[in-house]
């Protein structure tokens, strides 16, 4: 249990404290400026996520530094990052933010992904994560923040940016996914001959 591996075993306990103030029952306090207001629970898990999710980048780039690359770090890291965006999305859709189809899509990709992934390992093969996947990533991560503040600042110019993010970031996961699928077609081979 290296120091990488650490920080990805925090971004996983993480998870459900972020879901604790998203969906604890408890009224809080909201700030209101003009049309615009939020909870200090969404405030305090936006902030954790923003936490979380920074530490994505970091436990990998450690682990590349330092030389600690290990069989474990590599099933956990693919697995925090899924449980993270999985678990938030999912209390979205339960605080009605985000539509359901659109979480759907997303964590169907993810898993589907992960499936091939796990077949490339069997067969010796490791799948680079790709620009697109990057952008993947990001984009959704971009969406979540957006519909954790409530669209804030965009709200005030009454442009819908945690939505447009939202069908964005379904978009180049599907994409992304699909780019997976077609760039490692020869991972998965349904001759006769593999039966």
């Amino acid at each position: 249990m290296n120091l990488a591996n650490r920080i990805t075993v925090a971004r996983i306990l993480l998870v459900p404290i972020i879901m604790f103030f998203l969906l604890i029952k408890v009224k809080f306090p909201h700030i209101r400026i003009e049309e615009f207001s939020i909870t200090y629970n969404q405030i305090i898990a936006a902030l954790i996520f923003i936490i979380a999710a920074s530490t994505d980048s970091l436990d990998g780039y450690i682990a590349r530094k330092r030389n600690l690359v290990t069989n474990l770090g590599k099933l956990l890291d693919p697995l925090a990052d899924k449980l993270l965006v999985t678990a938030v999305l999912v209390s979205l859709v339960e605080m009605d933010k985000v539509d359901a189809w659109i979480v759907i899509v997303i964590i169907s990709r993810e898993w589907a992904v992960t499936g091939l992934r796990q077949i490339a390992l069997l067969e010796g093969t490791v799948m680079a994560a790709s620009n697109w996947g990057k952008a993947k990533t990001a984009a959704q991560i971009t969406a979540i923040i957006a519909l954790l503040i409530n669209n804030f600042p965009f709200t005030f110019v009454h442009f819908p940016f945690d939505v447009v993010a939202s069908w964005a970031a379904a978009i180049i996961t599907v994409y992304s996914g699909i780019e997976y699928f077609v760039k490692n077609k020869h991972v998965i081979d349904f001759s006769e001959k593999s039966q």
